[in-house]
């Protein structure tokens, strides 16, 4: 979850995937009823955020009426799953859900926390951390995720699956989190002094964010240390690309974009970078997806289509087998040569747009396999405000691979040493001091030197058929 940060996964992130998110220490810290929106979080995820939904068809259980909200809400969540939910786990049998459908609702509760506190036991019988529910607040907050400006802090927590601490993923460029020097791997013991034991995610992230302005105050541990670190609230505004023309050693010039996340201003970010560059004369390009953890799903669609003119982006599969193939659509800024950086911390919604740019051969990958969670939920709303994400679907690269626990592997492996993240900033990112980013522009200019050669990038070379079968 994002401290004052656009983020999304719910839909967006769940903690186990948070928690992994992470470049290496030292780099991370410098730097089918409703309508659908479809959101890539955290991992690799598909997901459809789809509001108000109650029209279920499931008649109510003997023993009680539905009628009264706290049942109603129970029984949208029964029902939701029961009707859509795809297991990846292995933990859901059809007839313990029935039964215990049976039970919930048999029983009287005395308002939303207790019907909320039956449905969070429901969902965690599942054993899939990206299946869960959202009170109102929540899923409040998970809206306004997406909408690329927020007020707080500007910090991705996770929830250690071990320890059950609150652990800070990575302080975004220039916030006050950042500018403060909190560190990925920082464990978040206090908050405004009170202990964060037995805290979730959500708990903490309504304590952090404010008025912009307001200060909170951060216990922070870090190498057996307690820090208490100030920070003032801001409005934040997140940027999800940057960009620059750079001069190789022998003179050819390279664009480089870096894409953050997918939010919500992340499109038409890209597509203003990408024509700059452009005009500027840029004879290739690095697009650089490192530690990019994801976000709405018709962002990453609509960037893939600004670099790819023919062929397959994404499919999906349902539990019945149903695929939702999206494809480009001739409408690619440049074709010119593309190295795409990737790492661990490239996930969801990234690896949706290196796998369609690798398996359409419009772009060789250059650095780590990326994180690796191919599982598509859909957030939808609730009759009271309150929402829930459901596992329905996995999505599959344009020639079919699962990439939910594999990941991408890159063309070409490269790595960020120790003594390359010695004294390394957020403005070494794309420069020569950047080992990996030294790697995609050799790549790169082999890939210019062969073009000059007369051999050039030629669209539509996926395997389409698979993804129709």
């Amino acid at each position: 979850m994002a401290a004052g940060l656009s983020l999304p996964d719910l839909v967006k992130v769940n903690d186990q995937y948070r928690g992994a998110m992470v470049m290496g220490q030292r780099l991370r810290s410098i730097l089918r009823s409703t309508p659908l929106l479809v959101v890539l979080g955290l991992g690799g995820v598909a997901t459809a955020v789809g509001l108000g939904a109650p029209g279920l068809s499931l008649p109510s259980a003997s023993g009680g009426s539905i009628s009264d909200s706290p049942k109603e809400v129970i029984d949208q969540v029964w029902q939701i799953v029961y009707r859509d939910y795809l297991d990846s786990t292995g933990a859901y049998s059809e007839a313990r859900w029935r039964s215990l459908r049976s039970d919930l609702l048999s029983q009287s509760y005395g308002g939303s926390a207790e019907s909320y506190e039956a449905i969070r036991g429901m969902l965690a019988s599942l054993d899939d951390p990206y299946t869960r529910f959202l009170d109102p607040k929540e899923f409040k907050e998970m809206q306004i995720d997406t909408s690329g400006e927020l007020r707080g802090v500007g910090i991705q927590l996770s929830l250690d699956k071990a320890t059950k601490e609150l652990i800070v993923v990575s302080p975004i460029e220039g916030t006050p989190a950042s500018r403060a020097g909190v560190q990925p791997k920082d464990v978040i013991v206090t908050i405004d002094g009170q202990s964060t034991q037995g805290m979730t995610t959500e708990d903490a992230v309504k304590l952090i964010r404010g008025p912009e302005g307001t200060e909170v105050v951060l216990g922070l541990r870090r190498n057996g240390q307690v820090l208490d670190v100030p920070l003032t609230r801001a409005r934040i505004e997140i940027h999800a690309v940057k960009s620059a023309l750079n001069v190789a050693p022998n003179g050819q010039r390279i664009g480089y974009v870096r894409l953050k996340q997918f939010n919500a201003n992340a499109s038409r970010e890209m597509r203003k970078a990408v024509k700059k560059l452009e005009a500027e004369g840029a004879e290739g390009y690095v697009l650089d997806l490192r530690s990019n953890p994801g976000g709405l799903l018709e962002a990453s669609v609509d960037i893939a289509r600004q670099w790819l003119n023919e062929g397959t982006i994404v499919s999906t599969r349902t539990r019945e087998g149903i695929r939702d193939v999206r494809r480009a659509t001739g409408s690619a800024i440049t074709e010119k040569p593309l190295v795409v950086l990737i790492d661990q911390g490239s996930a969801s919604a990234s690896e949706i747009l290196s796998g369609a740019l690798q398996d359409n051969g419009r772009a060789q990958l250059v650095g780590q396999k990326t994180f690796g969670k191919g599982l598509v939920q859909a957030v939808r709303g609730l009759a009271d405000g309150s929402g829930l994400t459901v596992t329905i679907a996995k999505y599959l690269t344009p020639k079919g691979t699962d990439i939910h626990k594999n990941g991408i592997q890159p063309d070409i492996e490269a790595e960020l040493s120790e003594k390359d993240l010695r004294n390394f900033t957020a403005d070494d990112l794309g420069t020569q001091k950047d080992s990996q980013y030294r790697v995609a522009e050799q790549t790169l200019l082999g890939q210019l030197q062969r073009a000059s050669a007369g051999t050039t990038y030629k669209a539509g070379s996926s395997n389409l058929s698979y993804a129709l079968r």
